[in-house]
């Protein structure tokens, strides 16, 4: 495959033959961490959906509804991920899959409409600093709220978002280099998701994973994007483990519902 080691594609510096981008909240976590504050220290879960649901049916973009979730969150910013880290919970299967992919040198790559540092502190929490400093996570930033001096202080923060994009945060640009490789270079592409966040990555990987009961299914069967369900990562792993060995390929793992 020849070295790929360019700061654009860092996923191929190793000569992967596959990669696996994932969402973050809800996906590797059994809980949204940014639903969970909303619903527990902003305005909460009736305005949250209601802001949801004007994202997944087009009437307004996910950057606007998104701040305004978590400008109705005025904890201070060391303390919500004091409280993330007593609530939010990692998937069952996630760490077996997470040693798997490195086992067979398959990178995982986080793209996350979230927050860097509450991921980073979570995944710390969940893996070991060490095996979370291993992962590559593209996400958004945060900073201190204008006027305040300090993110630790009541209102201090505010979300930076990673693009000028109306998603914030367009995960589909980190996916389309790969894509976009001459077959003889270009990597099999998964993608894992959940909700409105994934709705620009949907469309890039050769096999998306849409986790059952969430928005992310409606949107592909509303756009006739190919995907498969999964509750967990026991199952991805499963699906995963068959197409590397050849066993199937990405077109027959692309099920749909079940």
């Amino acid at each position: 495959m020849g070295s790929n080691d360019s700061p654009s594609l860092p996923a191929l510096a190793t000569d992967s033959k596959f990669i696996f981008f994932t969402d973050f909240d809800g996906t590797i976590t059994q809980q949204d961490s940014n639903d969970f504050m909303t619903d527990t220290l902003g305005f909460g879960p009736a305005l949250r959906k209601k802001g949801n649901e004007s994202v997944l049916f087009g009437h307004r973009d996910f950057r606007d509804s998104f701040s305004e979730m978590l400008d109705s969150i005025s904890t201070p910013f060391d303390q919500c991920i004091e409280t993330l880290l007593k609530n939010i919970t990692l998937d069952s299967g996630f760490k077996e899959f997470f040693h798997w992919a490195k086992e067979i040198n398959m990178p995982i790559v986080i793209l996350s409409g979230g927050m860097e540092p509450v991921i980073r502190a979570l995944l710390a929490h969940f893996l070991g600093k060490e095996e979370a400093d291993s992962l590559q996570i593209v996400s958004n930033q945060v900073a201190v709220r204008p006027g305040k001096k300090s993110l630790n202080e009541e209102g201090g923060w505010m979300i930076t978002y990673h693009d000028d994009s109306g998603f914030g945060h367009d995960k589909s640009l980190e996916i389309r280099p790969y894509a976009n490789l001459p077959a003889d270079q270009r990597p099999v592409l998964f993608y894992a998701g959940d909700g409105v966040s994934d709705l620009s990555a949907a469309k890039e990987t050769d096999l998306l994973f849409a986790k059952a009961g969430k928005d992310l299914i409606t949107y592909c069967e509303k756009e006739n994007v190919p995907f498969t369900t999964f509750h967990d990562f026991t199952e991805i792993l499963a699906v995963v483990k068959d197409i590397t060995a050849g066993k199937v390929t990405v077109k027959e793992a692309a099920v749909g519902r079940k």
